[in-house]
Protein backbone atom coordinates (compact mmCIF):
# COMPACT_ATOMS: atom_id res chain seq x y z
CA UNK A 1 0.00 0.00 0.00
CA UNK A 2 3.16 2.39 0.09
CA UNK A 3 1.83 3.90 -3.12
CA UNK A 4 -0.77 5.44 -1.44
CA UNK A 5 1.87 8.15 0.31
CA UNK A 6 2.50 10.13 -2.37
CA UNK A 7 -1.06 10.62 -2.89
CA UNK A 8 -2.07 13.19 -0.92
CA UNK A 9 0.70 15.45 -2.68
CA UNK A 10 -0.37 14.48 -6.36
CA UNK A 11 -4.05 14.76 -5.77
CA UNK A 12 -3.52 18.40 -4.60
CA UNK A 13 -1.27 19.30 -7.19
CA UNK A 14 -3.63 17.82 -9.62
CA UNK A 15 -6.78 19.64 -8.17
CA UNK A 16 -4.16 23.04 -8.39
CA UNK A 17 -3.90 22.63 -12.06
CA UNK A 18 -7.75 21.85 -12.50
CA UNK A 19 -8.76 24.34 -10.96
CA UNK A 20 -6.66 26.90 -12.60
CA UNK A 21 -7.74 25.58 -16.16
CA UNK A 22 -11.13 26.28 -14.72
CA UNK A 23 -10.98 29.77 -13.84
CA UNK A 24 -14.10 30.80 -15.41
CA UNK A 25 -16.26 28.15 -14.01
CA UNK A 26 -16.85 28.75 -10.11
CA UNK A 27 -19.21 26.19 -9.63
CA UNK A 28 -17.05 23.66 -11.13
CA UNK A 29 -13.90 24.89 -9.20
CA UNK A 30 -15.65 24.70 -6.22
CA UNK A 31 -16.98 20.95 -6.57
CA UNK A 32 -13.10 20.14 -7.75
CA UNK A 33 -12.03 21.63 -4.79
CA UNK A 34 -14.02 19.89 -2.19
CA UNK A 35 -13.60 16.36 -3.46
CA UNK A 36 -10.00 16.59 -3.71
CA UNK A 37 -9.72 17.87 0.01
CA UNK A 38 -12.25 14.84 0.77
CA UNK A 39 -9.81 12.52 -1.16
CA UNK A 40 -6.92 13.35 0.40
CA UNK A 41 -9.25 13.64 3.98
CA UNK A 42 -9.65 9.68 2.97
CA UNK A 43 -6.11 8.37 2.02
CA UNK A 44 -4.44 10.46 4.95
CA UNK A 45 -7.05 8.35 7.58
CA UNK A 46 -5.81 4.81 5.51
CA UNK A 47 -2.23 6.07 6.22
CA UNK A 48 -3.03 6.74 9.57
CA UNK A 49 -4.49 2.98 9.92
CA UNK A 50 -1.61 1.57 8.04
CA UNK A 51 1.23 3.19 10.18
CA UNK A 52 -0.15 2.49 13.30
CA UNK A 53 -0.79 -1.02 11.95
CA UNK A 54 1.70 -2.03 10.01
CA UNK A 55 4.62 0.23 10.46
CA UNK A 56 5.77 3.22 8.39
CA UNK A 57 5.05 3.23 4.74
CA UNK A 58 7.84 4.31 2.57
CA UNK A 59 7.87 4.94 -1.42
CA UNK A 60 10.81 6.22 -3.07
CA UNK A 61 10.16 8.80 -6.49
CA UNK A 62 10.20 7.20 -9.49
CA UNK A 63 11.67 4.11 -8.15
CA UNK A 64 15.07 5.48 -7.77
CA UNK A 65 16.39 3.53 -4.85
CA UNK A 66 18.38 4.70 -1.58
CA UNK A 67 20.16 6.89 -1.42
CA UNK A 68 20.05 8.60 -4.61
CA UNK A 69 15.89 8.77 -4.57
CA UNK A 70 13.92 10.86 -2.73
CA UNK A 71 12.27 8.58 -0.25
CA UNK A 72 8.51 9.98 0.83
CA UNK A 73 7.61 8.57 4.39
CA UNK A 74 4.33 7.93 6.38
CA UNK A 75 5.11 7.25 10.04
CA UNK A 76 2.67 7.69 13.13
CA UNK A 77 4.01 11.19 13.45
CA UNK A 78 3.48 12.18 9.66
CA UNK A 79 0.51 10.80 9.43
CA UNK A 80 -1.88 11.97 12.12
CA UNK A 81 -0.36 15.13 11.44
CA UNK A 82 -1.66 15.11 7.89
CA UNK A 83 -4.78 13.57 8.57
CA UNK A 84 -5.38 16.74 11.10
CA UNK A 85 -4.31 19.22 8.38
CA UNK A 86 -6.33 17.87 5.58
CA UNK A 87 -9.91 17.87 7.41
CA UNK A 88 -8.60 21.49 8.37
CA UNK A 89 -7.92 22.54 4.75
CA UNK A 90 -11.27 20.74 3.93
CA UNK A 91 -13.34 22.65 6.75
CA UNK A 92 -11.47 26.33 5.84
CA UNK A 93 -12.49 25.90 2.24
CA UNK A 94 -15.73 25.14 2.87
CA UNK A 95 -16.18 27.96 5.28
CA UNK A 96 -14.74 30.51 2.86
CA UNK A 97 -17.42 29.22 0.32
CA UNK A 98 -20.15 30.59 2.47
CA UNK A 99 -19.11 33.91 2.49
CA UNK A 100 -21.70 36.12 0.08
CA UNK A 101 -20.95 36.85 -3.30
CA UNK A 102 -19.90 39.99 -2.59
CA UNK A 103 -17.38 39.65 -0.04
CA UNK A 104 -16.05 36.62 -2.00
CA UNK A 105 -14.96 38.92 -4.46
CA UNK A 106 -13.64 41.32 -2.52
CA UNK A 107 -11.41 39.18 -0.18
CA UNK A 108 -11.01 35.04 -1.98
CA UNK A 109 -11.34 35.35 -6.07
CA UNK A 110 -12.22 32.18 -7.03
CA UNK A 111 -10.01 32.03 -10.00
CA UNK A 112 -6.73 32.69 -7.79
CA UNK A 113 -8.13 31.47 -4.96
CA UNK A 114 -8.81 27.63 -5.41
CA UNK A 115 -5.26 26.77 -7.12
CA UNK A 116 -3.60 28.96 -4.47
CA UNK A 117 -5.32 27.32 -1.37
CA UNK A 118 -4.47 23.60 -2.86
CA UNK A 119 -1.28 24.47 -4.00
CA UNK A 120 -1.10 25.81 0.37
CA UNK A 121 -2.26 21.86 0.43
CA UNK A 122 0.48 20.16 -1.59
CA UNK A 123 2.62 22.29 0.30
CA UNK A 124 1.95 20.94 3.63
CA UNK A 125 1.69 17.41 2.62
CA UNK A 126 4.72 17.65 0.94
CA UNK A 127 6.74 19.05 4.22
CA UNK A 128 4.77 16.46 6.37
CA UNK A 129 5.58 13.02 3.91
CA UNK A 130 9.24 13.67 2.79
CA UNK A 131 12.19 12.17 3.76
CA UNK A 132 14.53 14.14 2.19
CA UNK A 133 15.71 17.54 3.16
CA UNK A 134 16.02 19.20 0.03
CA UNK A 135 12.35 18.05 -0.85
CA UNK A 136 11.54 19.68 2.50
CA UNK A 137 13.16 22.76 0.79
CA UNK A 138 11.11 22.31 -2.15
CA UNK A 139 7.70 22.07 0.02
CA UNK A 140 8.62 25.35 2.16
CA UNK A 141 8.97 27.19 -1.17
CA UNK A 142 5.56 26.10 -2.62
CA UNK A 143 4.13 27.15 0.91
CA UNK A 144 6.01 30.70 0.61
CA UNK A 145 4.50 31.15 -2.95
CA UNK A 146 0.83 30.34 -1.62
CA UNK A 147 1.00 32.34 1.19
CA UNK A 148 2.18 34.92 -0.47
CA UNK A 149 -0.83 35.24 -3.33
CA UNK A 150 -3.38 34.09 -0.28
CA UNK A 151 -1.85 37.27 2.38
CA UNK A 152 -2.51 39.87 -0.04
CA UNK A 153 -5.72 38.89 -1.72
CA UNK A 154 -7.65 41.45 -2.42
CA UNK A 155 -4.77 44.10 -2.73
CA UNK A 156 -5.43 46.14 0.09
CA UNK A 157 -2.14 48.22 0.98
CA UNK A 158 -2.47 46.31 5.04
CA UNK A 159 -1.97 42.81 3.37
CA UNK A 160 0.60 43.88 0.78
CA UNK A 161 2.93 45.39 3.63
CA UNK A 162 1.97 42.55 5.61
CA UNK A 163 2.62 40.09 2.85
CA UNK A 164 6.03 41.66 1.77
CA UNK A 165 7.20 41.11 5.63
CA UNK A 166 6.27 37.86 5.12
CA UNK A 167 8.18 37.03 2.22
CA UNK A 168 11.19 38.88 3.37
CA UNK A 169 11.34 37.13 6.53
CA UNK A 170 10.35 33.38 4.64
CA UNK A 171 13.29 34.09 1.99
CA UNK A 172 15.95 34.91 4.87
CA UNK A 173 14.87 31.67 6.11
CA UNK A 174 14.96 30.14 2.84
CA UNK A 175 18.27 31.09 2.35
CA UNK A 176 19.57 29.78 5.64
CA UNK A 177 17.74 26.73 4.60
CA UNK A 178 20.13 26.77 1.45
CA UNK A 179 23.11 27.05 3.59
CA UNK A 180 22.32 24.87 5.92
CA UNK A 181 21.41 22.31 3.00
CA UNK A 182 24.78 22.84 1.41
CA UNK A 183 26.41 22.33 4.57
CA UNK A 184 24.82 18.36 5.21
CA UNK A 185 25.53 17.72 1.80
CA UNK A 186 29.67 18.67 2.04
CA UNK A 187 29.61 17.13 5.13
CA UNK A 188 27.89 13.60 4.63
CA UNK A 189 26.93 14.01 0.79
CA UNK A 190 23.49 12.95 1.18
CA UNK A 191 20.19 15.08 1.83
CA UNK A 192 18.24 12.08 2.86
CA UNK A 193 17.25 12.36 6.27
CA UNK A 194 17.75 8.89 7.75
CA UNK A 195 20.92 8.58 5.44
CA UNK A 196 22.21 11.69 6.93
CA UNK A 197 21.22 11.15 10.51
CA UNK A 198 23.64 8.06 10.26
CA UNK A 199 26.60 9.59 8.63
CA UNK A 200 26.10 12.87 11.04
CA UNK A 201 26.74 11.12 14.01
CA UNK A 202 30.51 10.07 12.67
CA UNK A 203 31.49 13.77 12.64
CA UNK A 204 33.67 15.79 14.71
CA UNK A 205 31.40 18.03 17.10
CA UNK A 206 31.82 21.50 16.00
CA UNK A 207 30.95 20.70 12.75
CA UNK A 208 27.44 18.57 14.30
CA UNK A 209 26.73 21.75 16.03
CA UNK A 210 26.78 24.20 13.16
CA UNK A 211 25.02 22.20 10.97
CA UNK A 212 22.27 21.76 14.03
CA UNK A 213 22.20 25.39 15.01
CA UNK A 214 22.02 26.63 11.45
CA UNK A 215 18.97 23.89 11.30
CA UNK A 216 17.03 24.79 14.35
CA UNK A 217 17.21 28.13 13.10
CA UNK A 218 15.61 28.06 10.42
CA UNK A 219 12.94 25.71 11.34
CA UNK A 220 12.39 28.25 14.40
CA UNK A 221 11.55 31.23 11.86
CA UNK A 222 9.13 28.56 10.17
CA UNK A 223 7.77 27.57 13.96
CA UNK A 224 7.89 31.20 14.90
CA UNK A 225 9.61 30.81 18.34
CA UNK A 226 11.21 33.73 20.19
CA UNK A 227 12.95 36.05 19.27
CA UNK A 228 12.00 34.83 15.42
CA UNK A 229 7.97 35.25 15.46
CA UNK A 230 7.88 39.01 15.40
CA UNK A 231 7.21 38.61 11.79
CA UNK A 232 4.02 36.49 12.74
CA UNK A 233 2.00 38.75 14.65
CA UNK A 234 1.99 41.73 11.73
CA UNK A 235 1.62 39.08 9.13
CA UNK A 236 -1.84 37.19 9.95
CA UNK A 237 -4.14 39.28 11.41
CA UNK A 238 -4.73 41.56 8.12
CA UNK A 239 -5.47 38.35 5.85
CA UNK A 240 -8.91 37.37 5.09
CA UNK A 241 -10.77 34.98 7.68
CA UNK A 242 -9.88 31.59 6.39
CA UNK A 243 -6.99 32.44 5.12
CA UNK A 244 -5.69 33.54 8.46
CA UNK A 245 -7.57 30.44 10.15
CA UNK A 246 -5.42 28.16 7.95
CA UNK A 247 -1.89 29.81 8.29
CA UNK A 248 -2.57 29.92 12.13
CA UNK A 249 -3.14 26.33 12.31
CA UNK A 250 -0.84 24.84 9.84
CA UNK A 251 2.22 26.75 9.07
CA UNK A 252 3.53 27.33 12.26
CA UNK A 253 3.47 23.37 12.48
CA UNK A 254 4.92 22.46 10.08
CA UNK A 255 8.39 24.39 11.47
CA UNK A 256 7.21 22.34 14.97
CA UNK A 257 7.23 19.00 12.72
CA UNK A 258 10.95 19.93 11.06
CA UNK A 259 12.40 20.68 14.54
CA UNK A 260 10.92 17.10 15.86
CA UNK A 261 12.27 15.52 13.09
CA UNK A 262 15.83 17.38 13.09
CA UNK A 263 15.98 16.46 16.98
CA UNK A 264 15.08 12.64 16.84
CA UNK A 265 16.81 11.99 12.97
CA UNK A 266 19.41 13.94 12.48
CA UNK A 267 20.47 14.82 16.24
CA UNK A 268 19.20 12.60 18.31
CA UNK A 269 21.89 12.82 21.11
CA UNK A 270 19.89 15.69 23.07
CA UNK A 271 22.32 18.27 21.41
CA UNK A 272 20.99 21.66 22.13
CA UNK A 273 18.58 20.49 24.70
CA UNK A 274 18.64 23.04 27.48
CA UNK A 275 18.84 26.73 24.75
CA UNK A 276 15.85 25.03 22.73
CA UNK A 277 14.30 24.89 26.56
CA UNK A 278 15.04 28.59 27.30
CA UNK A 279 13.45 29.66 23.68
CA UNK A 280 10.51 27.18 24.70
CA UNK A 281 9.86 29.04 28.02
CA UNK A 282 10.47 32.84 26.63
CA UNK A 283 8.35 32.09 23.37
CA UNK A 284 5.56 30.91 26.22
CA UNK A 285 5.73 33.78 28.28
CA UNK A 286 6.70 36.96 26.14
CA UNK A 287 4.23 35.48 23.45
CA UNK A 288 1.32 35.91 26.35
CA UNK A 289 2.20 38.94 27.47
CA UNK A 290 2.42 40.58 24.49
CA UNK A 291 -1.59 39.22 23.96
CA UNK A 292 -2.72 40.50 27.02
CA UNK A 293 -1.20 43.96 25.51
CA UNK A 294 -3.51 43.69 22.91
CA UNK A 295 -6.71 45.55 22.30
CA UNK A 296 -7.69 43.48 18.38
CA UNK A 297 -9.23 39.82 18.76
CA UNK A 298 -6.70 38.67 15.72
CA UNK A 299 -3.47 40.37 17.37
CA UNK A 300 -4.48 38.49 20.66
CA UNK A 301 -4.96 35.63 19.06
CA UNK A 302 -1.70 35.92 16.80
CA UNK A 303 -0.23 36.36 20.16
CA UNK A 304 -1.36 33.49 21.80
CA UNK A 305 -0.54 31.48 19.04
CA UNK A 306 3.37 32.32 19.35
CA UNK A 307 2.69 31.63 23.04
CA UNK A 308 1.77 28.09 22.77
CA UNK A 309 4.42 27.34 20.26
CA UNK A 310 6.32 27.87 23.13
CA UNK A 311 4.61 24.72 24.74
CA UNK A 312 5.73 22.37 21.63
CA UNK A 313 9.49 23.60 21.93
CA UNK A 314 9.59 22.91 25.86
CA UNK A 315 8.04 19.38 25.19
CA UNK A 316 10.50 18.56 22.22
CA UNK A 317 13.57 20.12 24.46
CA UNK A 318 12.77 17.47 27.36
CA UNK A 319 14.29 15.08 24.96
CA UNK A 320 12.09 12.08 26.77
CA UNK A 321 9.73 10.02 25.38
CA UNK A 322 6.90 11.34 27.62
CA UNK A 323 7.61 15.30 26.61
CA UNK A 324 7.91 14.06 23.20
CA UNK A 325 4.55 12.31 22.92
CA UNK A 326 2.73 15.25 24.56
CA UNK A 327 4.11 18.17 21.91
CA UNK A 328 2.72 15.94 19.69
CA UNK A 329 -0.40 15.53 21.27
CA UNK A 330 -1.02 19.55 22.07
CA UNK A 331 0.56 20.17 18.52
CA UNK A 332 -2.77 18.44 17.35
CA UNK A 333 -4.62 19.82 20.01
CA UNK A 334 -3.39 23.03 18.99
CA UNK A 335 -3.96 22.97 14.99
CA UNK A 336 -7.92 22.46 15.90
CA UNK A 337 -8.25 25.02 18.26
CA UNK A 338 -6.26 28.11 16.78
CA UNK A 339 -8.10 27.55 13.40
CA UNK A 340 -11.81 27.25 14.88
CA UNK A 341 -10.89 30.77 16.87
CA UNK A 342 -9.02 32.51 14.07
CA UNK A 343 -13.10 31.15 11.76
CA UNK A 344 -15.00 32.61 14.69
CA UNK A 345 -13.31 35.79 14.98
CA UNK A 346 -13.88 35.97 11.05
CA UNK A 347 -17.87 35.32 12.29
CA UNK A 348 -17.39 38.14 14.69
CA UNK A 349 -15.92 40.90 12.11
CA UNK A 350 -19.05 40.21 9.89
CA UNK A 351 -21.48 40.01 12.74
CA UNK A 352 -19.77 43.19 14.81
CA UNK A 353 -18.08 44.93 12.13
CA UNK A 354 -15.04 44.79 13.42
CA UNK A 355 -12.54 43.03 15.49
CA UNK A 356 -11.25 45.72 17.60
CA UNK A 357 -12.22 45.54 21.42
CA UNK A 358 -13.17 48.88 21.35
CA UNK A 359 -15.93 48.76 18.60
CA UNK A 360 -17.52 45.54 19.65
CA UNK A 361 -19.81 44.42 22.10
CA UNK A 362 -23.40 43.38 22.92
CA UNK A 363 -22.73 39.91 20.53
CA UNK A 364 -23.75 37.78 23.38
CA UNK A 365 -28.02 39.08 23.19
CA UNK A 366 -26.95 39.53 19.56
CA UNK A 367 -25.77 36.18 18.55
CA UNK A 368 -26.23 33.81 21.51
CA UNK A 369 -24.57 30.78 19.01
CA UNK A 370 -21.27 33.33 18.55
CA UNK A 371 -21.17 33.23 22.24
CA UNK A 372 -21.25 29.42 22.00
CA UNK A 373 -18.55 28.73 19.18
CA UNK A 374 -16.13 31.25 20.94
CA UNK A 375 -16.09 30.04 24.46
CA UNK A 376 -15.73 26.49 23.88
CA UNK A 377 -12.40 26.29 22.23
CA UNK A 378 -11.50 29.69 24.33
CA UNK A 379 -11.60 27.64 27.43
CA UNK A 380 -10.18 24.88 25.53
CA UNK A 381 -7.40 27.25 24.52
CA UNK A 382 -6.69 28.58 28.24
CA UNK A 383 -6.97 24.64 29.42
CA UNK A 384 -9.95 24.37 31.27
CA UNK A 385 -10.65 20.75 32.55
CA UNK A 386 -11.24 18.07 30.79
CA UNK A 387 -10.29 19.79 27.55
CA UNK A 388 -8.53 18.65 25.29
CA UNK A 389 -5.68 21.77 26.01
CA UNK A 390 -5.60 20.50 30.12
CA UNK A 391 -4.73 17.09 28.75
CA UNK A 392 -1.73 18.81 26.64
CA UNK A 393 -0.61 20.60 29.42
CA UNK A 394 -1.18 18.07 32.13
CA UNK A 395 0.77 15.25 29.64
CA UNK A 396 3.73 18.43 29.28
CA UNK A 397 3.98 18.93 33.02
CA UNK A 398 4.18 15.35 33.89
CA UNK A 399 6.76 15.12 31.80
CA UNK A 400 8.60 18.19 32.79
CA UNK A 401 8.63 17.04 36.76
CA UNK A 402 9.47 13.29 35.01
CA UNK A 403 13.02 14.54 34.23
CA UNK A 404 14.09 16.21 37.90
CA UNK A 405 15.58 19.04 36.48
CA UNK A 406 15.87 22.13 37.53
CA UNK A 407 15.31 24.32 34.32
CA UNK A 408 12.69 21.57 33.27
CA UNK A 409 10.53 22.96 36.53
CA UNK A 410 10.93 26.39 35.59
CA UNK A 411 9.23 25.57 32.19
CA UNK A 412 6.86 23.26 33.83
CA UNK A 413 6.03 26.92 35.86
CA UNK A 414 5.92 28.76 32.73
CA UNK A 415 3.50 26.53 31.17
CA UNK A 416 0.92 26.73 34.29
CA UNK A 417 1.46 30.90 34.44
CA UNK A 418 0.69 31.32 30.44
CA UNK A 419 -2.28 28.85 31.35
CA UNK A 420 -3.74 31.33 33.54
CA UNK A 421 -2.79 34.09 31.23
CA UNK A 422 -4.35 32.86 27.81
CA UNK A 423 -7.11 32.11 30.31
CA UNK A 424 -6.93 36.23 31.17
CA UNK A 425 -6.64 36.97 27.72
CA UNK A 426 -9.89 35.08 25.93
CA UNK A 427 -11.47 36.19 29.08
CA UNK A 428 -10.62 40.07 27.84
CA UNK A 429 -12.51 39.09 24.49
CA UNK A 430 -15.01 37.47 26.68
CA UNK A 431 -16.19 40.21 28.32
CA UNK A 432 -15.70 43.13 26.12
CA UNK A 433 -16.83 41.66 22.64
CA UNK A 434 -19.90 39.35 23.88
CA UNK A 435 -20.85 41.38 27.36
CA UNK A 436 -20.26 45.60 27.01
CA UNK A 437 -22.64 47.47 25.43
CA UNK A 438 -23.16 47.28 22.05
CA UNK A 439 -21.43 50.28 20.10
CA UNK A 440 -23.98 51.71 17.68
CA UNK A 441 -22.99 53.30 14.15
CA UNK A 442 -24.44 56.00 12.19
CA UNK A 443 -25.98 55.09 8.71
CA UNK A 444 -26.63 56.81 5.71
CA UNK A 445 -29.72 58.01 7.28
CA UNK A 446 -28.17 59.34 9.92
CA UNK A 447 -29.88 56.88 12.61
CA UNK A 448 -27.71 55.47 14.86
CA UNK A 449 -27.85 51.72 14.15
CA UNK A 450 -25.87 48.21 14.94
CA UNK A 451 -22.62 47.56 12.90
CA UNK A 452 -22.09 44.36 11.24
CA UNK A 453 -23.91 42.03 9.14
CA UNK A 454 -26.50 38.93 10.35
CA UNK A 455 -24.52 35.77 11.25
CA UNK A 456 -23.86 33.46 7.66
CA UNK A 457 -25.53 29.70 8.90
CA UNK A 458 -23.17 27.73 6.63
CA UNK A 459 -20.25 29.35 8.06
CA UNK A 460 -21.18 29.02 11.41
CA UNK A 461 -22.58 25.45 10.98
CA UNK A 462 -19.03 25.02 9.35
CA UNK A 463 -17.03 26.75 12.72
CA UNK A 464 -19.11 24.60 14.96
CA UNK A 465 -17.70 21.40 13.04
CA UNK A 466 -14.39 22.38 13.91
CA UNK A 467 -15.19 23.26 17.63
CA UNK A 468 -16.76 19.60 17.66
CA UNK A 469 -13.46 18.17 16.16
CA UNK A 470 -11.65 20.06 18.92
CA UNK A 471 -14.21 18.44 21.52
CA UNK A 472 -13.93 14.98 19.80
CA UNK A 473 -10.50 14.93 20.96
CA UNK A 474 -11.26 15.55 24.54
CA UNK A 475 -13.33 12.42 24.27
CA UNK A 476 -10.91 10.17 22.47
CA UNK A 477 -7.99 11.99 24.41
CA UNK A 478 -6.90 8.71 26.06
CA UNK A 479 -6.42 6.58 22.46
CA UNK A 480 -5.19 9.50 21.43
CA UNK A 481 -2.49 9.84 23.76
CA UNK A 482 -1.85 6.18 23.09
CA UNK A 483 -1.11 6.99 19.55
CA UNK A 484 1.08 9.86 20.49
CA UNK A 485 3.54 7.20 22.98
CA UNK A 486 3.62 5.22 20.32
CA UNK A 487 4.72 7.79 17.81
CA UNK A 488 7.04 9.79 20.46
CA UNK A 489 8.70 5.52 21.12
CA UNK A 490 8.94 5.65 16.87
CA UNK A 491 10.53 8.46 16.74
CA UNK A 492 13.40 8.25 19.30
CA UNK A 493 14.35 4.64 18.74
CA UNK A 494 15.30 4.48 15.25
CA UNK A 495 12.33 3.09 13.89
CA UNK A 496 12.14 5.94 11.01
CA UNK A 497 15.85 5.17 9.84
CA UNK A 498 15.28 1.56 9.75
CA UNK A 499 12.10 2.03 7.58
CA UNK A 500 13.88 4.03 5.24
CA UNK A 501 17.35 2.49 4.67
CA UNK A 502 17.25 -1.09 3.33
CA UNK A 503 19.70 -3.16 4.91
CA UNK A 504 23.67 -2.39 3.95
CA UNK A 505 22.87 1.17 2.89
CA UNK A 506 24.76 3.75 5.47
Amino acid sequence: MSWLVPMPILLALFGAGLTLILGRRPMAQRAVSVSVLSAIVAVAGGLVYLADRDGPQVTWVAGWPAPQGISLVADRLSTVLLLVSSVICLLVLVFSLGQEEEQRRRETPISIYHPTFLALTAGVSNAFLTGDLFNLYVGFEILLFASFVLLTLGGTGDRIRAGTTYVVVSLVSSLLFLVALAAVYAATGTVNMALAGVRLAALPPEVQQVIHLLLITVFGIKAAVFPLSAWLPDSYPTAPAPVTAVFAGLLTKVGVYAIIRTQTVLFPEGALRVPMMVIGILTMVLGILGAIAQGEIKRILSFTLVSHIGYMIFGIALDSEAGLSAAIFYTVHHILVQTALFLVAGLIERRGGSTSLNELGGLASASPVLGALFLVPALNLAGIPPLSGFLGKVGLVRAGVGTHDWLAGVGVAAVLLTSLLSLFAVAKIWNRAFWQAMPLAENEDGKMVEAGLPLQPSMAVVAGMLVAVGLALTVFGGSMYGFTDRAAHDARHGDYITAVLPQGVR
